[in-house]
């Protein structure tokens, strides 16, 4: 079921279970191509007709981004504003915080939310959730557990099935409200192993496009076992897309069209 702009977040925390996916680096024109392709079986079944909302992100690499999101500046949509934001913390003089905003007086969302009884998930994927360094500990220490293995980043060939088996085993050991979030890692290159063995192995958007494919299947198990477990609202999103060559660049953190617009949707599971 896809939600409207008018959805009162204040009645969705504590009622339902909150899931957030955010598909690492994804391109805006590649998860839409997929998606007018038929090749996003799984996704497409909760996009609306058109496909992915096209959104802007407000980092253009995966750090900037995530801070942003948990404090509740999620990507913003790309068309006249201003856009009320589903979740923030107090902030005086916010323009985007409405009454359907559900606001938290904690620090950021991750907090709010623990605060409001729900068991707080991180199932890590890119480097900076790996918790190897000071640094990689700033985002997961927002939750009450985190999540990491190598089996989990980006030089993984299943690490999103390996992500979702994990992430569905913490859901069956919580009692109570969870809020669960995943950074997939898998289109985060080097996905080259995702192409078939004749392919040419530096065609970047090839495998760009591969990568989501694999990932579409093998969150489906996932997206199952939240509907099965309790209603639940999810949030699924690009933190930033990446240079494939244009203009002469290649990856992301700079600012470039290719890199700020993101695909995004968010929508009901396990609700009639």
């Amino acid at each position: 079921m896809r939600v409207d702009d008018a959805i009162d977040m204040n009645e969705v925390v504590g009622s339902h279970d909150l899931l957030f996916v955010t598909l690492d680096t994804l391109r805006l024109d590649v998860a839409q191509s997929l998606f007018e392709r038929g090749e996003l079986p799984v996704l497409a079944r909760h996009l609306p007709p058109g496909g992915w909302e096209r959104r802007h992100t407000p980092g253009s690499f995966t750090y900037a981004a995530h801070h942003a999101f948990f404090a509740g500046f999620l990507p913003t949509p790309a068309t006249p504003g201003p856009h009320p934001r589903l979740f923030a913390t107090a902030f005086r003089g916010s323009t985007t915080t409405t009454r359907r905003t559900c606001v938290f007086e904690e620090e950021n969302i991750v907090a709010g939310l623990a605060a409001r009884g729900y068991r707080t998930i991180c199932i890590g994927g890119v480097g900076f959730f790996n918790q190897e360094t000071a640094l990689a500990r700033v985002l997961p220490g927002m939750f009450d557990e985190s999540h990491w293995n190598p089996g989990l980043g980006v030089t993984s060939r299943h690490s999103t099935q390996r992500q979702v088996d994990l992430a569905i085993a913490r859901l069956d050991a919580a009692p109570g409200r969870v809020f669960l979030f995943v950074n997939v890692s898998a289109i985060h290159a080097p996905n080259d192993f995702f192409l078939p063995p004749d392919a040419d192995p530096r065609d970047a958007r090839a495998s760009h496009a591969a990568a989501l494919r694999y990932v579409d299947g093998a969150l489906a198990p996932l997206l199952d076992a939240c509907a099965r477990r309790h209603p639940t609202f999810a949030i699924v999103c690009s933190d930033h897309g990446t240079l494939l060559g244009e203009d002469g660049l290649a990856g992301h953190r700079v600012a470039h069209e290719a890199v700020w617009n993101v695909p995004y949707a968010h929508f009901f599971l396990g609700r009639p």
